[in-house]
This record gives C-alpha cells, structure tokens and sequence, in this order.
C-alpha cells in the first residue's frame, strides 16, 4: 500500500499544483496540465540518483518559504473574512455536521481524509532524519502552519463559498499569487520526494528480509544508513506515475485512489503497532484495547468511506498492493522451499571429507570462498562442486550470509566462525551477518575484515581447551565463536603458541596466493507431483523474476574475474 501511496502523492500533488494556473486563465485545457505535470515528475524522477541529503538541501529553504506563505494567507484570510471561524473548535459542530449531511457528510470524509495525507510516511523519515528534529518540525513548523491555512480557507468560503472547487488559489491575495503558485508547485514535489524516499526504504527492507527480488541498492548518504536510492524502483514510479496523470488527468480521480493508500497504510501502521506494544513494550491489555478501539474506529470509518469511490478510481492502489502482493509472495515461497531443499540435501563433515579422499582431491594454493543459504552444515553443492572438479584451495571458508531483522550489527559481532572437519584440513564456517540497515562494503574491504576475524578466531579458538566431543559437532549447531569475546586473561602453552602462529602464517600465504569465490548457479524446479498452481510459481513465475532480477555475485559484490559458478538443479 505505501508502494502505491508512492505513485499516487506525485500525481496528485503535482497537478493540484499545476491546476492552479488555470484559475488565471480559464482556457487551458485539462489536457495541457496533465502534460505539464508529467513533464515536472519526470524531471523529479530524474533527480533522485542525487540522493535524498542533496535534494534535501535545495528543498529546504522552499518548504520553508512554503509555510511560511500558507500561514501568513491563511492569517491574512481569519482577519479580513470571518474571524469567528475558531468556533469549528466546538465539538458538537461534528455531530451537528453529520445530523444534517446525513450520508453526504459520511460520504465527505473521504475528502477530508487528504487533509493529513503524508503523515502515514513519518516512519519513513526516521531513516533520513533524526527523531528530534521531525519532532520539532511537525509541532513547531507544520502542524501550526496547516492550522492556519485550513482556517483561512475557511473564512474565505464563509463568505465565498461558491469558490469551494479553487478554494486555495481563489484565497490568495493577488499581490501573491504567482509567487506563492511557484512554491506550490516545488512544495508538491517535496511531498512526492517524502514518499518516493519511503519506497525506497520499504523495498531495500524487504529485500534484506528476502521478501522482494534482489535489486541495485545504491547508498546516497554516508551519515544516514537509511538514504537510499534504487535505480530499477525508480524508473518504474516514474513509468507508473506518468501513466496514471495522463490517464486520469484531474485530481478528482487520483483523489480517490489516494485516499484508499492512505488510509489503508494508516490502518495496517496501526495493527503493527499494535503488535508492537503486546510483544515489545509490554503494554497493559487494557490500555492496548483502549488504543485498538479509538483508533481503529476511527480508522474503520474514513476507511469505508473511501471505498465508497472505489469504482470512481478507488480500485488503483488496491491493484497495486494486490500485483506487489504477488511477486513478494512468490520469491519468498521459493526461496523458503529451496531453503528447506538445501537443508534435506545437506551432507556431514565426515561425508565430505570421505569423499574428498576417495576422489583424490588435491588442493590449491589460495583461500575459497564458498557461498551458501545454510547456517549449519556442509551445503550439497559443496559436493557436487568437487565431484565435477576434484581440487579445492588450501584454506576453504562456507560464507553464509544472513540479515536479521535488526537494524544494524555491529561490526565486532559481524563474523561467527566455526571449524568444519579437523584443524588440518583448514576449512572453517563463516555466518556473516547484517541488519537491514546495514551497508554491504566492497569485495577487498569484506575479504580484509573476514579473514582478520578468521585469525581472530584461530587465536581464541585455541586460548579454549575443547572437549574432544566437541571436535566435529558443527552440524549441530554448536559452539560458534564470536570474535571479540577473548578473554584478556587466558593464556596458552608455548607448542599451542607455535601451532597458532603455524596456521596464522598458513593463511596469511593463502590470501598472498589470492581470493576465489565459489557460487552456485541453481535452477530451481518443480517437483513432477507439484500440483499445477504450483508449477506456474516456480516454473514461470519465479523464473521470470529471477531472469529480470540482480544476480547473486552483484548484489554481494563478488568481482567477476574472482568467480567460480557450479550449476545445480534443486526440485521442490
């Protein structure tokens, strides 16, 4: 929904900007806005690989002009119109309100709704801002300026209220007008950029979380983790949004469709945190049904009274959510059950190194680095590799990759090492892992800060004294170490001192020999029992994602003249 919401608050806020001109000159065309408006949400679009920190610096100083403007008109207006407009205050106004419209009034809250658009990505920003300062934003700067706008619009129509259609041109005095249609048409671009930025976000999270097809993650901000920018989400809002203004052309519409995207992110915010506030904070029951009955009453009726315009456009942002709802669900159920495949199909340490000495393997100078889905155990494809190509380097490391639904790790608790098989066999497990927010560094970077973890957990790995039980028990989970929890005071005997030095200087001349990566390049099928709803996901749903999605080794940053793909059928 907040996908769709940002394809919608572009358009929307693009040509209600852009309409106002026509208040000026009666003879344009509808048609001709619409053109005007895509040509300004290309232009926007175009702008965002400059990351959300420097487009944020230009946009500054217009938004601020911007309340500025809005409140001094919306002063300007309670003064010279009807000043007496406080009286909307009063509560029983509301229930005089909905006594007299009846149904109309009912119906009319899905226009009313539009008044706090935008507050439904406030969480968005907290990954581009910090908490205090959109604190002091929203309290100081914008709740008071829209309080003042509203107002005066208000006013105005008490004694107009035949301009209800233009009431925010027609309210302006003259002497300003032109100036104060320029900031409106850059204050609408700032709110499309507040939303566009929350896509963003909500696509690089759901990735980590293995939730959407991989794709280019560019980081536009060295201060803040959460400024993103992704290349391929960007072209297609700005495809999406272009179709949508030039097929709806007004703001009638769009209106319609925004207003089921927001309310509906508003009602799904509110079940999470929900959520929230009975798994982690702990909440009184009590207090966490006041919270659900208040808020989801409220919430429930704006929400059905803007499915009332679900025919009159309202069907957009729920034909988004529903095809977005689609391909989430397909790669994650793929890529679960491949999981599940790879887990089966796992073989043991002491498998593998039988099969290692019956096929005479021998062994390179050079580190590998074998990458794989499993935490625990040697991955089949290990297998498979070495059957087809009997060598493997003299240090072998199984990388496994995991994000955690956190939003950073810290870099000393980055690595967990493990051994797999005895010390001389120089194979080791490693869990690299990472919060959703973390930033993924480059392959030399990587490559320096695992292998002097590595040597970290040689040198602890051996400070323990290990029951023998405990020798080859990796497959069942345990004993991982993780680096930076030595203690300052432990000590080893000088032949243990002599052996750690022996396998530091090992591998310090495998990485002079160099760095290999080893990948496999799986084709996943179903299985001939699959039902045929099932085939059509794996077999051509998810293949067509995977055909149109980031490759593996691009999105780990794996230099392409240091790889080595073995190819793997899974059937699931």
């Amino acid at each position: 929904m907040v996908i769709g919401d940002g394809v919608l608050t572009p358009c929307i806020s693009v040509v209600s900007a852009v309409q106002g001109i026509q208040t000026v000159d009666k003879s344009l065309s509808q048609e001709l806005v619409a053109m005007i408006s895509v040509a300004i949400l290309v232009i926007l679009f175009c702008v965002q690989r400059f990351g959300t920190q420097k487009v944020g610096y230009s946009f500054a100083p217009a938004i601020l002009i911007w309340f500025l403007f809005i409140s001094f008109i919306g002063i300007y207006n309670i003064a010279k119109h009807d000043a007496s407009v406080f009286k909307a205050f009063y509560p029983k106004y509301i229930f005089d309100y909905f006594k007299r419209n009846s149904k109309q009034g009912w119906i009319s809250l899905g226009g009313i709704v539009l008044c706090i658009t935008g507050t439904e990505a406030m969480f968005a920003d907290l990954g581009h801002f910090s908490v205090r300062s959109i604190q002091i934003a929203f309290s100081g700067i914008v709740y008071p300026a829209l309080l003042c706008a509203y107002l005066g619009q208000a006013a105005y129509l008490r004694k107009f209220p035949e301009d209800v259609a233009e009431t925010f041109y027609k309210s302006t005095p003259n002497a300003v007008y032109w100036p104060m249609f320029v900031v409106a048409i850059i204050a609408a671009v700032i709110a499309s950029q507040a939303m566009i930025s929350a896509t963003f976000s909500i696509i690089k999270q759901s990735m980590a979380l293995d939730c959407f097809p991989r794709l280019t993650v560019i980081h536009t901000s060295s201060k803040y983790e959460g400024q993103v920018y992704i290349p391929e989400i960007n072209f297609i809002l700005m495809i999406a949004c272009v179709v949508v203004t030039a097929s709806f052309k007004d703001t009638t519409k769009i209106g319609n469709a925004y207003g089921i995207a927001v309310v509906g992110v508003m009602i799904v915010t509110s079940s999470l945190l929900t959520l929230v506030m009975l798994i982690i904070w702990h909440t009184r029951l009590f207090l966490v049904l006041i919270f659900v009955i208040v808020y989801g009453a409220i919430e429930l009726l704006f929400f059905s009274s803007v499915l009332y315009k679900f025919p009159q456009g309202g069907y957009l942002p729920l034909a988004f959510a529903a095809v977005l709802l689609l391909v989430m669900y397909v790669w994650h159920y793929v890529h679960a059950k491949r999981y599940a495949y790879e887990v089966e199909q796992k073989v043991t340490s002491e498998y593998m190194l039988s099969l290692c000495s019956t096929l005479g393997v021998t062994k390179v100078p050079g580190i590998g680095l074998l990458y794989t889905e499993l935490a625990q155990g040697v991955p089949a494809i290990f297998a498979h590799f070495v059957r087809n190509l009997p060598a493997i380097h003299s240090v072998l490391v199984f990388v496994c990759v995991k994000y955690l639904p956190v939003n950073t790790v810290p870099a000393g608790e980055r690595f967990l090492f493990r051994r797999v098989g005895p010390e001389e066999e120089k194979m080791y497990k490693c869990i690299a892992r990472y919060g959703y927010r973390d930033k993924r560094t480059g392959n030399v970077e990587f490559e320096n800060r695992l292998l002097e973890s590595l040597g970290e957990f040689i040198l602890s790995d051996n400070i323990y004294t290990r029951p023998e039980s405990e020798e080859n028990n990796f497959d069942r989970g345990e004993s991982i170490v993780d680096i930076g929890t030595v203690s300052e005071n432990a000590a080893m005997d000088a032949r243990t001192m002599e052996s750690v030095q022996d396998e530091l200087d090992f591998l310090e001349n495998a990485q002079k020999s160099g760095v290999v990566y080893l990948m496999g390049d799986s084709e996943v099928i179903a299985s001939e029992d699959s039902s045929l709803f099932k085939r059509f996901i794996v077999n051509y749903a998810y293949d067509i994602l995977k055909k149109n999605c980031r490759k593996g080794q691009a999105a780990l940053e794996i230099p392409h003249r240091n790889l080595l793909q073995v190819g793997m059928t899974y059937y699931i």
